[in-house]
């Protein structure tokens, strides 16, 4: 499994993006392409995690983007943790926090 990078989230969890993912995400959210190093940031330091009420195991990551020229300034990452591992599903630009 190639792996574009692995980081550990705010609360020490494991967290991997893979190339097949990433490529996936871009393809669908391309506006995210340019910002890998958001993601990772937004995983250690989020501004708030919040739960999927469908999957105990899924989370969602939030950390909001000044700088971005556009309404949809929240960064969205949702992540699902299978035995004890995260990887991402899905990236994505919000205006509002869940």
């Amino acid at each position: 499994m190639d792996v574009v990078f692995k980081v550990k989230d705010k609360t020490g969890r494991k967290i991997r993006l893979t190339k097949k993912q990433w490529s996936h995400i871009t393809r669908k959210h391309p506006q995210v392409a340019e910002y890998q190093e958001e993601i990772i940031n937004a995983l250690k330091e989020p501004l708030k995690i919040t739960s999927y009420s469908l999957d105990k195991n899924v989370r969602y990551y939030y950390n909001y983007l000044k700088h971005k020229i556009s309404t949809e300034k929240y960064l969205c990452i949702i992540v699902k943790y299978l035995n004890g591992e995260g990887f991402i599903i899905s990236a994505f630009f919000k205006k509002y926090i869940k």
